[in-house]
């Protein structure tokens, strides 16, 4: 058989773990990024069970869990502090619920590729299908040919805009501020939302004694009073909240501030276009409620290195691909919409409401959606 070219779009989670499961099952592919050089940035970052097979899978589970942190529950409080609903994990031969700094994950993926695997500075500015694979053109002038192309470049995806043109971002209504703090005098220990009428608060524990924390509010698109926002502002935003998040913000330095605005992809209804496949937040982005991002970018990895593990025509598996992903990461894309729809409620009576049916819902409900989550395909399709 003819060499074929793989060639991904993208250096971030979804390209980079592409790039280690196509490897691993003997197809070398060329990684082409925008940035000029890749940096350890960003906060915190949760992965769920279903991550964590796929990185068993992958060969690199133990290089993860070593730079992480296992969370064995999941609380949601009222302003007040009362709590509303807690979630224990199950312990088991698979660690999951486990939280890691987004810039460490970054650099274990890329130490498992050879740095001649990635070309900085390649953005795509236009791209054109050919008889013999697709034709990228970048910013910088340059251009290559490849066979097959994974497109993995996030959700501001020039390509899919152009396969999808209705396929646009979508302002999810709140706006959000993170940061990492140190952890030492605070010993926070459990992970947590607090969910009240100036917004959510969230807490997550991460390794090496540090506190990634978000913040949410609802505003128009854009606002330009809350970029601008210090740690005073959320200070006083946040003024009737229960400690310790007062304390957190105490702790906080405005150049710690992360802010932007949540967004994601309304589902679409085609991964597959011939040559051409989209994975992680170019195919599927979502919010950030049910902390699935990354990890569906991670299942991508796992299920697209086995369709083409099995089939010689790449276009027939990423039809596969396709077929296997869509159905899933709607249902992740839209749970999560309704999820931050129901966190930011502002109206009392609402709130109230919510909060009297979270409270009495029974245990083996909050159990069948980890279930759902934790049921990946690429090990049940073997």
């Amino acid at each position: 058989m003819k060499h074929q070219t793989v060639t991904i779009i993208g250096g971030g989670i979804a390209g980079l773990t592409t790039a280690i499961a196509l490897h691993r099952i003997g197809i070398d592919v060329q990684i082409f990024e925008a940035s000029k050089q890749i940096e350890p940035l960003g906060a915190g970052l949760g992965l769920g069970i279903n991550a964590m097979i796929a990185f068993k899978e992958l060969g690199i589970y133990q290089e993860v869990i070593q730079h992480g942190r296992i969370l064995p529950s999941f609380s949601i409080y009222d302003h007040f502090g009362k709590p509303i609903t807690k979630t224990n994990f199950e312990q088991t031969t698979n660690i999951g619920n486990f939280t890691i700094h987004r810039g460490k994950l970054q650099q274990i993926l890329l130490s498992q590729l050879a740095p001649s695997a990635i070309q900085l500075d390649k953005r795509v500015e236009h791209f054109e299908t050919t008889d013999n694979g697709v034709e990228l053109t970048f910013k910088n002038g340059s251009t290559h040919l490849t066979n097959y192309l994974i497109v993995a470049d996030g959700i501001h995806s020039v390509i899919r805009q152009k396969l999808v043109p209705s396929a646009s971002s979508r302002y999810a209504g709140y706006t959000c501020w993170r940061a990492i703090i140190n952890n030492h005098t605070l010993n926070i220990d459990e992970t947590s939302e607090t969910w009240g009428p100036d917004g959510r608060f969230g807490l997550i524990p991460l390794a090496d004694k540090t506190l990634y924390w978000f913040a949410c509010v609802n505003t128009s698109f854009n606002n330009p009073k809350f970029k601008s926002y210090t740690v005073a502002d959320l200070q006083h935003h946040f003024r009737r909240y229960h400690d310790p998040i007062p304390e957190i913000l105490k702790h906080t330095l405005d150049n710690s501030l992360i802010h932007n605005d949540i967004l994601d992809i309304r589902p679409i209804n085609q991964f597959a276009f011939g040559r051409i496949v989209l994975i992680g937040d170019a195919a599927h982005a979502t919010t950030p409620n049910m902390g699935q991002g990354a990890c569906q970018a991670i299942e991508d990895a796992a299920t697209i290195a086995q369709c083409m593990s099995r089939e010689t025509d790449f276009e027939q598996a990423f039809r596969t691909f396709e077929k296997r992903r869509l159905k899933r990461t709607k249902w992740i894309t839209d749970t999560s919409w309704k999820i931050g729809q129901l966190a930011q409620l502002e109206n009392p009576l609402l709130i109230w409401l919510r909060n009297v049916v979270l409270r009495s819902m029974p245990t083996s409900v909050s159990a069948k959606q980890m279930k759902k989550i934790e049921a990946v395909d690429f090990l049940d399709a073997k």
